[in-house]
């Protein structure tokens, strides 16, 4: 069945901006798109800025194939706090002393990270466990049992050493929840340690450098917005809809 003339289809690359839940673009965009048939493929935390793939129209369809890219991310890691939530929008639930640390043993426990690894899953995630959302249960204090997840860290390196905060670089499969490294990171080291910034600067070959804030969006007639509509052959060559 062909789409109606005026429908909208493609791919949108959104610079999300923080304070913003992935949902709250998505309903944004429906509202200046004037279609219901929109969605995202891969959430990013409400705390988290960046690239945002929105599907538009027939679009939808390859969500999965675009969820399952690799995903690139610059982000910054406090020492010294772990929060419940492992980023910087949860409670403080524990504060130790940050040791004198050099770069290299930072750098060295940053690599142990690397390559293909199980990570458990945070409480506060969307993982449905018996039809729940983890984070309703931790919502409640209480903490379940959760199946680790294979995941793959392809490429992790510090671009900033300022103790107690540690800037980096990361590139990871599908599925990894960077919080969780951040906090493991803290573990290893021994004084805890919290994600406190995020931003996503790639899925696969889509780059930060081609999207769109949301301003700048609202200020684009349909017509320019069309135009910047990424076609799904080219978004996703091997997929047959």
């Amino acid at each position: 069945m062909m789409s109606p003339p005026n429908e909208m289809c493609g791919v949108l690359l959104v610079d999300k901006p923080t304070d913003h839940t992935s949902h709250d673009v998505v309903a944004r965009l429906r509202g200046k798109l004037k279609t219901r048939k929109i969605g995202h493929a891969g959430t990013l935390d409400p705390m988290a800025t960046g690239l945002l793939i929105i599907l538009v129209g027939k679009a939808t369809r390859i969500s999965q194939y675009l969820i399952s890219l690799d995903k690139e991310y610059t982000g910054t890691i406090e020492l010294g706090k772990i929060t419940d939530s492992q980023d910087a929008e949860g409670q403080v639930m524990e504060t130790r002393p940050v040791p004198a640390y050099t770069q290299k043993e930072i750098e060295a426990a940053i690599q142990s990270f690397m390559g293909d690894q199980y990570q458990m899953p945070p409480m506060y995630s969307a993982i449905k466990i018996d039809g729940v959302p983890l984070y309703k249960k931790a919502r409640k204090g209480e903490e379940v049992v959760r199946e680790p997840r294979f995941i793959r860290v392809s490429a992790y390196e510090l671009t900033r050493f300022a103790l107690p905060h540690l800037d980096f670089r990361l590139r990871c499969s599908k599925g990894t929840y960077v919080r969780t490294l951040a906090h493991d990171l803290g573990q290893k080291l021994g004084c805890g340690a919290h994600l406190s910034a995020l931003r996503r600067t790639a899925t696969d070959r889509f780059n930060i450098s081609q999207a769109l804030t949301l301003d700048e969006i609202q200020s684009l007639s349909l017509p320019d917005i069309e135009k910047r509509l990424i076609p799904i052959h080219e978004a996703a060559p091997s997929v047959a809809l």
